[in-house]
């Protein structure tokens, strides 16, 4: 019982430690990027400013103060709960981002669930047809295709579907004055949904097959064979059970991998997500909302590795023992 205290006592200071140095680094570097938020926030007035109405104007925002304690003064302010406003949209960051976390939840989510149901169904598939046609077929198809940018191939599927056959929309959540059709919304989901199964699933297809195939060589398969069991049987009854544990540690550790792919798709297609948000809040100097943007995804990455990681040392006690010699 204590060491299980312990362990998530250290886990937690892990955790912490990692947010608080990420807010460090992504405060000083959002601060000495080129931009200058005035613009952000007054436009094309900021121009016009005369030097003693910007000066005004930045101490009213709190950027008259050093790094240093403008840091200081917006944890204080975070810690209560208050993560200032956004320069660009006038208006609280919590808002802001309230209206496109759900987006990019649908999106990530959608995408996320598909990959990981395609690459089990299609690394089961390649293993049951090991070293024949279909598998060498999907392995040659499956690389090509998981090579391509994903902005170039968002690109292309716009020009095809959206431009020259005009069969689904190219960009957006939703039509105007649609918001709440859930049929318009799928509509739109499907470019980049496909865009992000096709860029992602072989990645993690692969190692499926492979692991698969190592199962199908083990001892308790022969012996299943032996007993008159098929080769299907065994992989479906045996086989992808035992990696099923392994496979739900590598989809943990993924999320860095899909998030990231979301947030371009997201860019491409003006899909009004955090991926948008971010892109827009970086390149308007919006200091605090790109602040909360990256602490987030920041927090979704660590918690991924250390659940992924906590998993394995599940699976794998040998690992657990190794971090407890490690520690006396």
């Amino acid at each position: 019982m204590k060491s299980a205290v312990v362990y998530a006592v250290k886990k937690l200071l892990i955790f912490f430690a990692g947010i608080f140095v990420l807010s460090i680094i992504v405060f000083v570097m959002s601060r000495i990027a080129p931009g200058d938020p005035l613009v952000s926030y007054y436009g094309d007035r900021a121009e016009k400013m005369s030097a003693s109405e910007k000066a005004a104007a930045r101490e009213r925002l709190g950027l008259d103060s050093s790094v240093y304690i403008q840091y200081i003064r917006w944890v204080g302010n975070a810690a209560r709960g208050n993560f200032g406003i956004s320069y660009k949209y006038r208006q609280d960051v919590s808002e802001v981002i309230s209206r496109r976390l759900g987006n990019t939840l649908m999106l990530g989510g959608i995408s996320f669930a598909l990959v990981f149901i395609l690459a089990l169904l299609l690394g089961w598939f390649c293993a049951r047809f090991e070293d024949r046609l279909p598998d060498r077929i999907l392995c040659k198809t499956g690389t090509f295709v998981s090579c391509i940018p994903e902005f170039w191939l968002s690109l292309v599927l716009i020009f095809v579907f959206a431009v020259t056959l005009g069969v689904l929309p190219g960009g957006g959540a939703y039509d105007p004055g649609h918001s709440g059709d859930a049929l318009n919304r799928l509509r739109h989901l499907v470019l980049p949904v496909a865009v992000l199964v096709m860029s992602h699933f072989w990645y993690y297809a692969y190692p499926v097959r492979n692991m698969l195939l190592e199962q199908t060589h083990a001892d308790y398969v022969l012996t299943a064979k032996a007993k008159g069991m098929s080769s299907g049987a065994v992989m479906l009854k045996h086989c992808i059970p035992n990696i099923i544990p392994s496979y739900i540690s590598f989809m943990a550790v993924s999320v860095p991998h899909i998030l990231s792919g979301t947030y371009i798709v997201e860019a491409v297609f003006s899909y009004p997500g955090l991926g948008t948000l971010a892109y827009e809040s970086a390149r308007y100097g919006d200091y605090n909302l790109l602040m909360v943007i990256c602490l987030l995804t920041g927090t979704a990455v660590i918690l991924s590795n250390m659940t992924g990681q906590a998993i394995m040392e599940k699976i794998n006690p040998a690992i657990s023992a190794q971090k407890r010699g490690e520690n006396l």
